[in-house]
């Protein structure tokens, strides 16, 4: 019975400190992003999150560009930009963007294989706070017409 308590004991004291080591690295990565604080962070601001291709033909391609800035104290970097799945394709700047200037991340859909109501996210890490923003782009794929 005792070492049952004893091992109980230090099965909660293992944890716990666990728990604690890796919330402290979890602040630690936030802080670190970027090495910069929270208030200088770059901030993504984007004019529109969301884009509605409308109807397109199963087959077509469709590229739209979500136009953002920089409205944060310090240059951003884009880390990475994924979609939620391989037929959308995320173009972003590999380039610092400055407080105060554009960018743009192009967006490519390929409707092959597709049909139906479309939502595909694209979600985008970088140095800001926090560190992951996301854009939609949707729309219909139809059938095509035959003549």
């Amino acid at each position: 019975m005792k070492k049952l308590i004893l091992c109980t004991l230090v099965a909660g004291l293992l944890f716990t400190a666990c728990n604690q080591s890796t919330q402290s690295t979890t602040t630690a990565a936030v802080a670190d992003a970027g090495n910069v604080s929270a208030t200088n962070a770059p901030v993504m601001k984007f004019e529109k999150e969301t884009h509605d291709f409308g109807k397109i033909k199963e087959g077509d391609k469709v590229t739209y560009a979500f136009k953002f800035t920089n409205t944060g104290k310090s240059p951003l970097i884009i880390k990475d930009a994924v979609a939620t799945c391989g037929c959308t394709k995320p173009e972003w700047p590999k380039t610092p963007i400055q407080p105060g200037a554009d960018g743009e991340i192009k967006v490519t859909f390929n409707s092959a294989t597709k049909m139906g109501l479309q939502d595909k996210q694209i979600t985008v890490t970088a140095n800001t706070v926090p560190a992951q923003s996301m854009v939609h782009l949707i729309g219909e794929v139809t059938t095509p017409t035959t003549k």
